[in-house]
C-alpha cells in the first residue's frame, strides 16, 4: 500500500491535514512561554483589569490543572487531571479558544508511580504549527503526540518500560519543546549498558513517528531525578544548541542535531526547575538550592554562551544572590524580570545584573511572569492574578485579583497564555479566558529567530547518528536503520550508505534491516554503523516472545539477564539457597522501592509467577509482588509506608500514591519462606479484570483467586516485572510469563 503513495495523494493528505486543524501559526501560544519561548508577547492594547464577578472575564469553565495553557489554530488546551475515586486520570483537554466549549479531551492513566493525585497534569503541553500536533508528558512516564483536531494518539511511548524513566514522589515533570523535526523531551533514567547509571538524559524523537533521533548524556552525576527545567533553543555563533537545567545542578548546552555536549556550567547542588533565557551570546539561569561556591541558597547568573568544555569559572558574565527556583524569567527593554521563591518580582539591569527594583505579589511564587505590552502579568500559588505596570525606576500594581472558591483560595501554578487579545490560565478550580470582548485579533507573533548561516560547500562528515537510534522489538521482527551525517558544529549533511554490524543480539542483518531470531529468547545488544573511519551504534532489545521463564542459572553472580529493564542497579543475581536467584537488598539513599521488568510494553492479557522471599534475619520490613500490564500485586509486611495499608495482606493497585482500584486481602506471610505468587490480568470490552493468589513455593497450588478486582479503566497493555520495597533483602526465582488460557 504505501509503494503506491504517490506524490500527488501524498500533497493532497497534508493540505487536508492542515484545513483540519484550521489555520495555524496566526496568533498562536504554542509553546508554554510564548511564541519566542521567553515569557514575551508582542501584543498591544492589552485589559489592565479583571474580575472573577464579570469584568473582562469572557468565559470560565471546570477544569483542573496545574499547567499553562497553549493556544493553537483556534484552540486553547492545557493538561490537567479529572475523575474521581478509581475513575481518577490525567487529562489532556482542548477548548474552543472564543467561546471555552470543550473539544476534545484524551484521558490516561497514571500507574507506576508514586505522585499524588495533587500533582498530576504538571508539565504544559507543546504545539507543533507545522502538523497541529500537540505533545504531553505525563506524571507517571507515559509520552504522548495527539491530534489537536481531534484528540488521537498520533503515536506514544510508555516511558518507564521503554527507557527506565524515574518518577518521583515530588512530580516535577519536564516540558518537552520542538526543533525542525524533533521533539525534545528530558527525563532521568536508569536503563540498560551505557545507560544503567541513572543521569538527567535529553532524548529527540522525530515529531510525526516517534522515531528516537538521539539521547544526550552531558551529566556525570545526578542530585534529582524530579525536576521539571524546560529546554532551551538558540544559536550562539552558527551553531543550533539545546540549553537546559539538568537534575544534577549544572546547565548544559548540547547541539541540537546531534545531542553533542557542548558546554556546561554548574550553578547548584541540586537540580535545576527553572528555565534557561537566551538572548542573543548571553544564557540568564537561576535556582533556589544550595550554591556550589558557598553555603548561600539561590543566585540568578548571566552566563556567556560561546564557550566550550566546562565554563563555570570562565564564562559568568554577572551574578545576583536572588532565590527564584520555580518561576523562570522574562526579559523585556533591557530588564530581567524574576520572581523569586516568596513571591517577589525583581527588575535586573540584564546587561548588569544590578537590582532596579523589587515588587511583592503574594507569598509563594510559582508561576513564571509573563510581559506584554508594557506589563508583567503574574499569578502567584494562592490564587493571586497580578497586573504590574513596569516602569524604568518602579513596578505598579495595577490590578490584583484575589480568587476564591467559597473559603477556599483556589491554588495556580502556571503562567498565563496570551492570543488574539485575550489571556487564558488555569487553577484547581477552573480554566479562565480574560479579555474584552470587543478585542479579538488575529495577530501573527514574531517567533524564535533560529537563523543559521549557510552550511559550507566543502564541509565534511565528523560524527554519525543511527536512526533509530534505541528501539525494542518482539523476536521475529525486522526494524531499518539509517544514518544521517553532521558536521564539526552539528549541521546535517544528510543520509550516508554506511556498513552495518551487530554486536551481542541474536538476529541477522540484510544491509540496514535488523532481523531478530524468530525463535530468539531475547536480549540486548547493538547496531553499529561505520562511513570512513566514523562509527555510531544504535541499541536494540529484543524481547522474546511468550512464554517467557527465567531461573537466573545462566546468569553470572552480581549482574543480570540480558532480558531485565530498568532499575537494574539495584538487582543482581546472587546464590542463595543452594542455586542463583535474583537479589535485591537496601539501598544506598535509602529510597527502597524499586520494579524493574522482564517483558514488553506492549504484551497484553497474560500470566506472571514468581517465587520470592524475604530476609527472615533483619527486623526491617519489605513488600515483594509483581506488576502485569500496569497494574502492581504485593504481598504487604507489618511496617509503615507512605499511602499503603498496614500488612500483612495481600494488595493489588495501579498507581501507589493514587491507590486506583486499591484492593487488599488478609494474608499472614513470614520472612524466611519462599512464596509462589500469580498476577493474570484478562482485557474485556470496557474493564481489566485482575486476579491473584499466593501459596507456600513448596505447597500446592490453590483452585480459587485469593484476590480480585475489575478495573472499570482498564490499562491495556504492560510489560511483566518485579516490585520491591526493600530496607531488608528480597529473593526471586523462577519466573515465568505466559499467555492467558
Amino acid at each position: 500500500m504505501f509503494a503506491r503513495f504517490s506524490a500527488r495523494w501524498l500533497s493532497l493528505f497534508i493540505a487536508g491535514a492542515w484545513l483540519a486543524t484550521g489555520a495555524l501559526g496566526a496568533g498562536d501560544w504554542s509553546h508554554w512561554r510564548g511564541p519566542a519561548r521567553n515569557g514575551v508577547s508582542p501584543e498591544i492594547g492589552l485589559l489592565e483589569s479583571w474580575s472573577a464577578d464579570g469584568e473582562n472575564l469572557l468565559w470560565k469553565i471546570d477544569f483542573v490543572g496545574r499547567s499553562t495553557p497553549i493556544v493553537l489554530g483556534g484552540r486553547v488546551c492545557a493538561n490537567g487531571r479529572v475523575g474521581e475515586g478509581n475513575r481518577r486520570q490525567e487529562r489532556v483537554a482542548c477548548f474552543d479558544a472564543e467561546t471555552g466549549e470543550l473539544l476534545w479531551e484524551h484521558r490516561f492513566n497514571v500507574y507506576h508511580t508514586s505522585v499524588p493525585w495533587t500533582r498530576v497534569g504538571w508539565a504544559n503541553l507543546t504545539g507543533d504549527p507545522e502538523t497541529g500536533y500537540l505533545y504531553a508528558q505525563g506524571v507517571g512516564g507515559l509520552f504522548l503526540c495527539l491530534d489537536s483536531s481531534n484528540g488521537e494518539v498520533v503515536w506514544s511511548r510508555p516511558l518507564v518500560e521503554q527507557y527506565g524513566f524515574m518518577e518521583g514522589y515530588g512530580g516535577r515533570t519536564q516540558t518537552p519543546i520542538l526543533d525542525e523535526d524533533r521533539v525534545i523531551v528530558t527525563f532521568a533514567n536508569t536503563s540498560w549498558g551505557g545507560e544503567g547509571r541513572p543521569l538527567h538524559r535529553l532524548r529527540a524523537f522525530d515529531k510525526r513517528t516517534g522515531v528516537q533521533l538521539w539521547v544526550s548524556s552531558p551529566a556525570s552525576s545526578m542530585a534529582d531525578k524530579n525536576s521539571q527545567s524546560t529546554p532551551a533553543m538558540a544559536v550562539i555563533n552558527g551553531r543550533r544548541l539545546v540549553i537546559h537545567g539538568n537534575g544534577g545542578g549544572w546547565i548544559y548546552a548540547v547541539e541540537a542535531r546531534t545531542g553533542e555536549p557542548v558546554w556546561g556550567f554548574e550553578l547548584s547542588k541540586r537540580g535545576i526547575n527553572t528555565s534557561v533565557l537566551v538572548d542573543g551570546t548571553t544564557v540568564y539561569a537561576m535556582h533556589s538550592e544550595e550554591n556550589v561556591d558557598e553555603g548561600t541558597m539561590g543566585r540568578v547568573v548571566a552566563i556567556d554562551g560561546t564557550g566550550s568544555g566546562e565554563v563555570t569559572t570562565t564564562h559568568e558574565l554577572w551574578r545576583a544572590d536572588i532565590a527564584a527556583g520555580y518561576a523562570s524569567p522574562t526579559l523585556a527593554a533591557g530588564k530581567l524580570f524574576v520572581v523569586d521563591n516568596s513571591a517577589n518580582l525583581h527588575a535586573l539591569d540584564a546587561a548588569s545584573g544590578e537590582t532596579l527594583w523589587e515588587l511583592n505579589v503574594g507569598r509563594v511564587g510559582k508561576g513564571s511572569p509573563v510581559y506584554a505590552d508594557g506589563k508583567i502579568y503574574v499569578t502567584e500559588v494562592n490564587g493571586r492574578f497580578v497586573i504590574v505596570k513596569v516602569g524604568d525606576e518602579a513596578g505598579d500594581i495595577l490590578d490584583l485579583e484575589q480568587l476564591r472558591e467559597g473559603r477556599r483560595r483556589p491554588e495556580i501554578y502556571g503562567s498565563p497564555a496570551i492570543a488574539n487579545g485575550r489571556i487564558y490560565f488555569t487553577t484547581d478550580a477552573g480554566f479562565y479566558a480574560l479579555g474584552s470582548p470587543e478585542v479579538a485579533r488575529d495577530h501573527a507573533a514574531a517567533g524564535l529567530d533560529l537563523t543559521e548561516p549557510p552550511t559550507p560547500t566543502d564541509a565534511r562528515p565528523a560524527r554519525l547518528r543511527v536512526v533509530p537510534g534505541d528501539v525494542q522489538i518482539a523476536a521475529g521482527e525486522t526494524v531499518i536503520f539509517r544514518v544521517e551525517a553532521f558536521d564539526a558544529t552539528g549541521r546535517a549533511l544528510g543520509s550516508r550508505e554506511a556498513l552495518f554490524a551487530v554486536d551481542g543480539l541474536d538476529a541477522e542483518l540484510d544491509g540496514a534491516t535488523l532481523s531478530a531470531a524468530a525463535e530468539g529468547s531475547g536480549g540486548t545488544g547493538h547496531v553499529i554503523a561505520k562511513v570512513g573511519d566514523l562509527e555510531d551504534r544504535a541499541r536494540v532489545r529484543i524481547v522474546g516472545n511468550l512464554p517467557l521463564s527465567e531461573n537466573f542459572e545462566g546468569t553470572g553472580v552480581g549482574s543480570r539477564p540480558a532480558s531485565m529493564m530498568g532499575y537494574l542497579a539495584r538487582f543482581a543475581v546472587a546464590e542463595h539457597d543452594g542455586s542463583k536467584v535474583l537479589a535485591k537488598g537496601p539501598s544506598p539513599v535509602a529510597i527502597h522501592r524499586h520494579i524493574t521488568f522482564f517483558g514488553a510494553p506492549w504484551h497484553s492479557g497474560y500470566t506472571v509467577a514468581a517465587d520470592m522471599k524475604a530476609d527472615s534475619t533483619d527486623p526491617k520490613s519489605p513488600d515483594m509482588g509483581l506488576i502485569n500490564s500496569g497494574y502492581t500485586m504485593e504481598l504487604l509486611s507489618t511496617g509503615s509506608r507512605p499511602g499503603l495499608p498496614p500488612g500483612p495482606k495481600l494488595h493489588i493497585r495501579s498507581w501507589q500514591a493514587g491507590l486506583r482500584i486499591a484492593s487488599d486481602v488478609e494474608f499472614d506471610w513470614a520472612p524466611g519462606v519462599w512464596y509462589r505468587m500469580k498476577l493474570r490480568v484478562d482485557q474485556r470490552d470496557g474493564s481489566a479484570l485482575i486476579r491473584g493468589k499466593v501459596w507456600p513455593r513448596d505447597g500446592t497450588e490453590p483452585a480459587d483467586w485469593a484476590i480480585t478486582v475489575e478495573d472499570p479503566l482498564p490499562i491495556r497493555q504492560g510489560s511483566a516485572g518485579l516490585s520491591a520495597y526493600s530496607p531488608s533483602p528480597i529473593y526471586f526465582d523462577n519466573i515465568l510469563v505466559s499467555e492467558n488460557d
